[in-house]
């Protein structure tokens, strides 16, 4: 096994309390406030999940937005209207598997409402953003209680987290980046993409496309 597991879902949109509203009226799905990401010209919300989360992301400096790898991401999935604007996962050991790809490793913060600062490091994200397809690679720095998905929230429904990632990919290239993977991946032929996530619940999954 890889040790990589699923950490979050990058989900764009153009107005953060109006995306808010939308996941609570349709999915049944609360979010709490995250925070600016100084120097990408970016801000979130957090749809916590358990281990997992759904990251509601916006622009809100567009010139910060422009000159970052991640703010240029958020700004095309707007543009284009492909929400689902990509994927991360977790590992314990991020600079092996940056060794292995020849990836730069940068640092990300952001301060949270109760004014801590969470702490990551992260590989891959313009390859990865470029399509969605492929997921970058996150290490948090922080303990397991202050990660966002365990944020604590009231949700009209009961999420047990990330059933399935549908993505279309070549599984030479899944495997060439990711290892030897276990990851809930459903993988189909098309031209590269991050197609839909489903969140199991109680009363069945909820499909973000």
């Amino acid at each position: 096994m890889s040790g990589l597991r699923v950490d979050h879902i990058i989900y764009a949109v153009d107005d953060l309390e109006a995306a808010a509203e939308r996941f609570r009226h349709e999915f049944g799905l609360a979010s709490v406030v995250g925070g600016r990401h100084p120097g990408w010209g970016t801000a979130n919300r957090i749809v916590p999940l358990g281990r997992e989360y759904v990251e509601l992301v916006a622009v809100v400096d567009r010139e910060q937005a422009a000159a970052s790898e991640f703010g240029r991401a958020v700004m095309a999935a707007v543009t284009s209207g492909q929400r689902l604007a990509g994927w991360a996962v977790a590992t314990d050991d991020l600079e092996g598997i940056a060794s292995r790809l020849k990836l730069e490793v940068t640092s990300g913060s952001r301060n949270r409402p109760d004014g801590s600062t969470l702490r990551w490091q992260l590989a891959g994200v313009a390859p990865a953003l470029s399509t969605g397809a492929l997921p970058f690679f996150i290490q948090w720095a922080v303990p397991p209680e202050l990660h966002p998905g365990a944020a604590v929230v009231e949700h009209d429904v009961r999420p047990r987290g990330i059933a399935w990632i549908e993505v279309a990919a070549e599984n030479e290239a899944l495997h060439a980046w990711l290892g030897n993977y276990d990851l809930p991946l459903r993988i189909t032929e098309a031209p590269p993409t991050l197609n839909a996530v489903a969140i199991s619940t109680p009363a069945g999954e909820l499909v973000l496309r």
